[in-house]
């Protein structure tokens, strides 16, 4: 973060001021052991009604709705003069988000505020003079941060937030009075409102907002990140709630990002681990760690914290089947002890805090990248970070078709106070690292964006703009792939060169205008099913970008609409991913019929996953899928465009499609998108895959005639959680584009092999996936029948692959068996190849 329009001597004398709160030194103040955090009995002091009082029940009694929680919490903040309220997002059902930020009454003045923002500034600011941001590491305080329920069917944190607030907006006795005479606490109860009152995990577009941290899609998370920004963290608790009664807290398990920083590890293990785990040792409360939650995944409301910000960022998670009121009393003591570790090691914190900013400065001026580590005993790096300077990236602005993508980049960098430059003259490079290309010599036109990785947020920059993650462990709770060039399909790269380019600072870009050219089809959007969380997430995903992004206004149909008339009047028909066998059933044989009728009749099907195995099973197409014989757990393929598609336009000649397990599709003919030849030039893979080679030569996209209609079809999802921006543009492309010249009209020999091959795909809605070597396979198989596993093998070379579906689509923490998994098959002795949970 940049200060700017402040000389240093203004910034001096307004930091110097110490908060009455903290002029007493540290060290005079009462020791730690003299006021015991959660036994020391509650005082207040009558100023804050009681929950009862103003909800008619107490706190974990039941769960509040998203109105009663808004309500509790303006009703403390109006009360209390230690609190203040406010609004950082509105859902998309016009739900506010409500926050409080509570602290001594002088701090949350808006002199006060100021000050603690303006004092944060500084400190990760490495320009910082010495003696400035030593004082401040002693009169500072830091931002910690306490949310809840960003999944909306996980209640309890919620309930105990409000009960943290409570306590901290009216209690007198020393447990509540050393945090707040250490620290300002913001307290956001819900991160997502919809998703409360609706029961659902995701947000009412279908998101899990865990997963779009970097991205911010999502007007709830950008609303977050906007005020993450001004008020940057050193501690993120994000409460949880997973399957079971135990607890989990951090340590957490392998893989984490190589670029997370390793004092914020240390916080995580050593200061709040520890706390908590000695808390609930002493009270024989039940809880894990090192298990199943990782931190590597740069989309989680614990990694952005930590790389962004340089905070401790931590998932708790309680399990979901014990009673409420204890779900929300283990919550409150995680949520309190974690703030009295911080409140107790302020100095230590704010110092390390600092040493974080200068030092990930250093290393970008330095080039160096942090290296791969493992942080569980017994497991071993299986992919280093290649030994290579990194000192800059660049993203090209030459192609106008690119230019909005680009742009969007940038913006998304600077909102997280990267500062970018742009070339005001051609620059000769010896060392360009062109994306998924070999190292060689380049010269960069007039206009490309240069990003210096000598700046404080250089892990962030590393985590955005990365060519590969590196996974360093084989373990995977989400996916392995998302760097933001790549997903946009833009062009760019790195240097290790020591340069000095002539360059200007870009000032912030502005949002994006939303909207599409031309005329507007009419859409229908076809979700395959109302119960499968993949048709719930992939319509979402879809109904987003097109209310959001395009501004294409569609029908939404269920095949129950199909054979009574729903297609009467559609042009262009959008099958997202969702079970195809379930919604072949559903449509009956008159709703078969008719979809048929209407393709051949003129009508464009646009499906991908199970809107493709729909397709083939309905014969519009001759494409063969079958099922994957890889690992590929959400990972980034280079992919040849035929230029001379519709679907090309402004996409270019190769594009990154993300794929994740998806089926492998062959085609004779109406290949628009094909991947390269395994090892030859063209191809790259971004994240992890083991035998992702079957994909070589294969196709991703087909654009074949049906009758006088045409089926578009992508084995993979083409708008992945609304990031994938590059694959996005075929689909765009496909909706709104023409219809090839002279395509070739397929046999019908050939779709009715398509068909067959399409209804002999397994039915898998949420799998775990667990690859070893042919010599680990009966101690795999002990593992799996020990917890009452049935699952589906398939042996390829050395390698046996399990596949154990879950009807119900259960997330991992919320499924029975899935996260005690990876911990067995380690006890097992069993080295795996790949581990791939639910997510």
């Amino acid at each position: 973060m940049r200060v700017r329009k402040m000389t240093w001597s203004v910034a001096l004398a307004a930091s110097l001021a110490v908060p009455a709160a903290l002029a007493t030194p540290a060290a005079a103040r009462p020791p730690a052991a003299a006021c015991d955090p959660t036994r020391t009995e509650p005082e207040y002091r009558g100023d804050v009604p009681a929950p009862a009082d103003v909800l008619g029940f107490d706190l974990g009694e039941r769960p509040v709705s998203a109105a009663q929680s808004d309500r509790y919490l303006e009703t403390v903040a109006a009360r209390s003069d230690r609190v203040v309220s406010g609004t950082l997002a509105t859902s998309a059902r016009g739900r506010p988000l409500k926050y409080a930020i509570v602290g001594e009454p002088e701090l949350v003045t808006r002199s006060g505020l100021a000050k603690t923002r303006r004092d944060a500034r500084l400190l990760r600011d490495p320009r910082t003079p010495g003696r400035l941001a030593e004082r401040l590491t002693r009169t500072g305080v830091p931002i910690l941060w306490v949310s809840g329920n960003v999944h909306g069917d996980e209640p309890s944190g919620t309930d105990a937030a409000l009960r943290v607030l409570r306590d901290l907006g009216d209690r007198t006795d020393c447990a509540a009075e050393r945090i707040l005479g250490n620290a300002l606490v913001v307290i956001l109860p819900s991160q997502n409102p919809d998703g409360r009152e609706l029961g659902t995990r995701e947000n009412a577009y279908g998101f899990d907002m865990n997963r779009d941290w970097f991205a911010r899609t999502q007007p709830e998370t950008d609303g977050k990140l906007s005020m993450l920004n001004r008020y940057p963290p050193v501690l993120y608790i994000d409460a949880h709630e997973m399957g079971g009664t135990s607890y989990f807290f951090p340590p957490n398990a392998d893989p984490i990002y190589h670029e997370t920083p390793e004092q914020a590890i240390g916080w995580i293990n050593a200061i709040y681990g520890a706390s908590m785990a000695a808390e609930f040792e002493a009270r024989g409360i039940d809880f894990f760690n090192r298990d199943v939650y990782d931190l590597f995944y740069q989309g989680y409301g614990d990694s952005v914290p930590t790389s962004a910000f340089h905070a401790a960022g931590m998932t708790f998670e309680k399990g979901g089947e014990s009673p409420y009121p204890e779900r929300v009393t283990e919550q409150y003591l995680t949520q309190w002890v974690t703030l009295s570790a911080a409140a107790r090691d302020r100095h230590r914190l704010l110092t390390e805090w600092r040493e974080m900013a200068v030092e990930a400065q250093e290393q970008g001026e330095a080039g160096r990248l942090e290296p791969n580590q493992v942080y569980n005993p017994g497991n071993e790096v299986v992919r280093p970070v290649p030994d290579r300077e990194v000192r800059h990236y660049f993203l090209r602005d030459d192609d106008r078709a690119k230019h909005d993508e680009v742009r969007s980049i940038v913006r998304k960098l600077q909102r997280m106070g990267v500062e970018v430059k742009q070339l005001v003259r051609p620059l000769t490079i010896p060392d360009y690292k062109e994306y998924g290309r070999p190292v060689g010599k380049t010269t960069l036109p007039k206009g490309t964006y240069w990003i210096s990785m000598a700046q404080p947020e250089k892990h962030w920059i590393q985590a955005m703009l990365n060519e590969d993650s590196y996974t360093p462990f084989p373990y995977f709770y989400d996916v392995t792939a998302w760097s933001l060039p790549l997903l946009a399909n833009v062009a760019g790269g790195s240097s290790g060169a020591e340069l000095r380019p002539r360059a200007r600072p870009v000032r912030p870009v502005p949002a994006e205008r939303p909207g599409h050219e031309g005329r507007a089809p009419e859409i229908g959007v076809l979700r395959l099913s109302e119960t499968s969380s993949s048709a719930r997430q992939s319509t979402g995903w879809l109904r987003h970008r097109l209310d959001r992004d395009w501004r294409l206004p569609f029908t939404l149909l269920h095949p129950s609409d199909v054979a009574s008339g729903g297609l009467d009047g559609v042009d262009v028909l959008l099958v997202p991913d969702g079970p195809a066998a379930a919604a072949h059933d559903a449509l009956g044989e008159p709703g078969r019929a008719a979809l048929r009728e209407w393709t051949r009749g003129g009508g464009r099907y646009v499906g991908w996953q199970g809107g493709t195995r729909l397709a083939a099973r309905l014969g519009l197409t001759t494409a063969t899928l079958t099922e994957p014989a890889s690992d590929i757990p959400g990972t980034l393929f280079r992919a040849t465009v035929d230029e001379e598609s519709p679907l090309a336009k402004g996409v270019g000649g190769t594009v990154w499609n993300f794929t994740s397990y998806d089926a492998v599709m062959r085609a004779s003919s109406g290949v628009a998108v094909r991947y390269p030849a395994a090892g030859s030039p063209g191809w790259f893979v971004s994240g992890y895959q083991l035998g992702g080679e079957e994909l070589g030569g294969t196709a991703a996209v087909v654009d074949q005639p049906v009758g006088a209609g045409r089926s578009v079809l992508f084995a993979a999802e083409p708008n992945f959680r609304a990031f994938t921006d590059g694959t996005a543009g075929l689909l765009y492309n496909a909706i709104l584009g023409p219809d090839p010249e002279r395509p070739a009209r397929p046999r019908a020999a050939a779709a009715a092999e398509a068909s067959r091959s399409a209804a002999a795909l397994p039915a898998y809605e949420s799998p775990i996936r667990i690859s070893v070597r042919a010599g680990d396979a009966g101690a795999a198989e002990s593992v799996l029948r020990s917890v009452g596993a049935t699952w589906d093998e398939r042996r390829d070379g050395d390698a046996v692959r399990y596949v154990i579906d879950d009807p119900r689509g259960l997330p991992v923490d919320h499924h029975p068996f899935a996260r005690r998994l990876p911990s067995l098959i380690a006890e097992a002795g069993i080295v795996p190849l790949a581990v791939t949970l639910p997510s």
